[in-house]
């Protein structure tokens, strides 16, 4: 029934919003409130991760004595497995200390950590003849593969020399793939596939009314889509084995990304993942404990100790003004990071620009430009990839090839092969530089478009690269706290002459490891100039990241720098450049960790800097000398280690006064902070005697719990002091910023909800009283003014474009309704 005997389908408007449209506005009002308080902080899943001393049997116990399920082991070769409890929430914002402290009261057990739910986006934005094009019903949309089209990414000339990725793996790591698609199907490879969401096999993704697990599916079909099929179009790699891993879909955790990072090394050759952290302009993310030993493992023993190879998607961050050096997976030097350019070699509006950046390939752009052809769910086919996300899998293909000409070559001879052939002509940037090296470079493409023809040709004669040098040097001590601001910006000169470690002559990465604060964080600028004066732009100024807040230790990553000499003036310069005043902030640490090779371990083709020419052009093979002799590995630490594997790479035993690093790659006289000196067999924490180093022949440093700045042992009640900016609670250490908004967060969430709860109930108490039988007590009168809709198209002489007008009531109505003809008339010709 309604007011003034109005009828249900009255055109009439009332001032008066309906109390149901009061109660669900109210309702969405605090569900917005509950979800703001709710992602601020830390989530915490119902999974952990546990170190055992035993076997998979004493694994099995100790999970079902305290009530978990054993999902097996994160590594093959290490007795850390994943525990979950079906008792505890999925989701929650409190860490579940009551599990936590059963599982690390077991006397097998070595350390626990119960896992964090990180926020991952996939990057999109939404037998061959080789004398004739493939008869794949899209290959004339397949452009980008086109010999017509500059620069090219030369993959059809390398078809033509036989390269087609035969007896080559490449897996995707991204929401599953499907399988059985015609034109991945011939290609698929099982050991090459997990579902780590569902603990199985079956890599399928899960089907949804919107298709939005298609990600991995349209990837996999860029690397590996069969050619001549009567299906889509074909993939650079065609004759390559596919697989697929299903992690993007459900909770993402360290374990995740370890178990899918780490997934059968000795099999797979290359990973091509196209996501990461959320490119929203103000998040600083990376890989945790075990996926960054997950990485590790890859590059020291994938591939039979030739390392595997990691392709990542730069990412989509650009129109935030997103810096890739803030994602940990792209400015890592194990992962190949591929940027995008557009049909018309423009940069494209969601690429990001940073110095991680290695190479880039082929992806959308502006509507007007064409997008990436590939497979996609349920047996269709598209031509509508885009992002960061199609340039990866394109750069994972050209991998394919390449290894297909040399199986030897390893995860660093790759990176030299990209940037030794890589192509800079045509791309449209306003940042290239020639490096010290001879070699042009951007923010925005790196060294250039991947090149596969130049890349397979060089790679078939390539010769190993010397083993990996590397050194430190602590610029600013930590505890430091020099002050800098808008107007006067921190500027340090410095020289590597006595870093520590083996100093490389001519360099490969190049790491600025950092603790620094900010009022504004996106107003931070970072830069680092080599000897050969290449000016990196390690982080720009990100508007969205209006945080007050800081950097601590991060390794922002140049490849700028690629084979210049270290030695010289480095400089490294913060300021702020912002435009909401003056900035101010802390430098509290800094340490330049430089990665490379010596000249005198190269053969004589590529000494001295011979090759500088190489990056412009595709006829560099002859200058590489296939000397067998290089491919044997250097010792990282002459005299200090007795013995090494057949590899060369793990170090067996020290000399005396030295202890193993944590990695077993090289022999050290101390252990790093974060760490403790530990018996190699027991795992036992050595005693901190006067005499320690002496005695350290047969000893090993091993990893303190998360955070902790030194400890007596490796489970987290053995910690002793915390990082900076992490305090002691509840027996471990947690970040001091997270632990109070954690409580906060709480505490608001708890008063929120009890809030609601009263206003529903005065609410709900209201609207009964003014129903029943109340209405003059709660409903306006008189002649007041109020507001009414006026429908737009409005002749009457208002405005017709649906804002509010002042309209008098009339003395007795109780509603307020507006006896309007031509309102009537109105309404009824647009159908209210």
């Amino acid at each position: 029934m309604f007011p003034n005997g109005a009828e249900d389908n009255s055109p009439v408007r009332y001032w008066r919003v309906s109390p149901w449209k009061r109660t669900m506005t109210m309702l969405a009002l605090w569900l917005a409130v509950v979800k703001v308080y709710g992602t601020a902080s830390v989530e915490y899943a119902n999974q952990w991760t546990v170190e055992i001393d035993g076997n998979e049997e004493d694994a099995d116990n100790i999970a079902s004595a305290n009530g978990f399920w054993n999902h097996g082991k994160v590594f093959e070769d290490e007795n850390i497995y994943l525990f979950s409890h079906p008792r505890v929430l999925k989701r929650s914002l409190r860490h579940s200390d009551e599990h936590h402290a059963s599982l690390t009261s077991h006397r097998l057990v070595r350390s626990v950590e119960q896992q964090v739910i990180k926020k991952r986006v996939k990057r999109d934005v939404s037998s061959y003849d080789p004398e004739t094009p493939p008869a794949d019903p899209l290959w004339a949309h397949t452009w980008y593969l086109h010999t017509n089209v500059e620069p090219n990414m030369k993959v059809v000339e390398a078809w033509k020399a036989g390269y087609t990725g035969k007896d080559v793996v490449v897996t995707i790591l991204d929401d599953g793939i499907e399988y059985t698609h015609p034109d991945l199907a011939e290609n698929y490879d099982p050991k090459a596939s997990k579902d780590i969401n569902n603990h199985d096999d079956d890599p399928m993704p899960r089907p949804t009314y919107n298709n939005e697990n298609r990600h991995g599916t349209r990837c996999a079909g860029e690397v590996a889509a069969v050619a001549n099929n009567e299906w889509c179009s074909v993939g650079i790699a065609y004759d390559a084995k596919i697989g697929g891993v299903r992690m993007l879909d459900g909770a993402v955790t360290d374990a995740v990304e370890a178990l899918s990072i780490g997934l059968n090394p000795g099999h797979i050759d290359i990973y091509s993942a196209s996501w990461g952290p959320d490119d929203d302009g103000r998040t600083v993310d990376g890989p945790a404990k075990q996926a960054k030993a997950a990485f590790k493992k890859g590059i020291t023993q994938g591939r039979g100790g030739k390392g595997s190879i990691f392709v990542w998607a730069s990412g989509n961050g650009g129109r935030k003004h997103d810096n890739c050096n803030c994602d940990g997976y792209t400015n890592s030097i194990y992962t190949l990071s591929i940027s995008s350019t557009t049909q018309n070699t423009n940069k494209p509006w969601y690429s990001e620009d940073c110095s991680s950046t290695l190479a880039t390939t082929y992806s959308s752009g502006i509507s007007s430009e064409k997008q990436i052809v590939t497979t996609d769910l349920d047996k269709k086919c598209t031509e509508t990839h885009t992002g960061t996300s199609a340039s990866a899998p394109l750069a994972a293909g050209i991998c394919a090839l390449a290894l297909e000409a040399n199986r030897d070559i390893t995860w660093r001879d790759m990176q030299h092969i990209v940037v030794r052939t890589a192509n800079p002509d045509l791309l449209k940037a306003n940042d290239w530089v020639v490096n010290g090296a001879g070699r042009k470079v951007s923010h925005s493409y790196g060294y250039g478009m991947m090149d596969a023809h130049a890349m397979a040709t060089m790679a078939k004669s390539w010769t190993t690269v010397p083993a990996q040098r590397n050194c430190s040097v602590t610029v600013l001590p930590e505890g430091s706290r020099i002050a800098y601001s808008t107007s006067s910006p921190y500027k340090k000169t410095f020289k590597v002459s006595g870093c520590s470690g083996v100093k490389p002559d001519r360099l490969e990465h190049v790491q600025a490891v950092i603790s620094a604060s900010s009022d504004r964080r996106g107003d931070m600028h970072i830069y680092l100039t080599s000897p050969s004066g290449t000016k990196s732009t390690l982080l720009d100024s990100r508007a969205y990241d209006d945080r007050s807040g800081n950097f601590h230790k991060w390794p922002f990553m140049t490849t700028h720098s690629w084979d210049e000499d270290p030695d010289g003036e480095w400089v490294l310069e913060i300021e702020t450049k912002g435009n909401r005043g003056t900035t101010k902030g802390f430098v509290e640490y800094f340490e330049l960790v430089i990665f490379g090779t010596l000249n005198k371990d190269w053969p004589s083709g590529l000494l001295n800097g011979e090759d500088k020419d190489a990056a412009s052009t595709t006829d560099v093979a002859a200058k590489v000398v296939d000397d067998k002799s290089v491919r044997k590995h250097q010792s990282t630490t002459p005299g200090n280690c007795k013995a090494r594997d057949e590899a060369g790479r793990i170090c067996l035993a020290c000399e005396d006064a030295y202890a193993l690093s944590v990695d077993r790659t090289r022999c050290i006289q101390r252990c790093p902070r974060g760490q403790y000196l530990a018996d190699e067999k027991t795992g036992e924490k050595v005693p901190r005697e006067s005499d320690q180093d002496r005695s350290a022949g047969f000893k090993i440093c091993r990893l303190c719990a998360p955070h902790c700045d030194s400890c007596n042992g490796s489970k987290v009640h053995n910690c002793k002091s915390c990082e900076s900016g992490f305090k002691m609670a509840a027996g471990r250490c947690v970040s001091e910023i997270s632990y109070s908004q954690t409580n906060v967060t709480y505490a608001l969430t708890v008063g929120v909800c009890v809030l609601s709860v009263i206003l529903f109930g005065i609410l709900f108490v209201c609207l009964h009283f003014c129903r029943g039988g109340n209405e003059a007590k709660c409903c306006v009168r008189g002649d007041s003014t109020q507001y009414s809709y006026v429908p737009n198209h409005s002749t009457d002489g208002e405005l017709g474009d649906g804002r509010r007008h002042d309209v008098k009531f009339a003395n007795g109505n109780k509603w307020g309704a507006v006896d309007s003809a031509k309102l009537l008339s109105d309404s009824e010709d647009e159908g209210s």
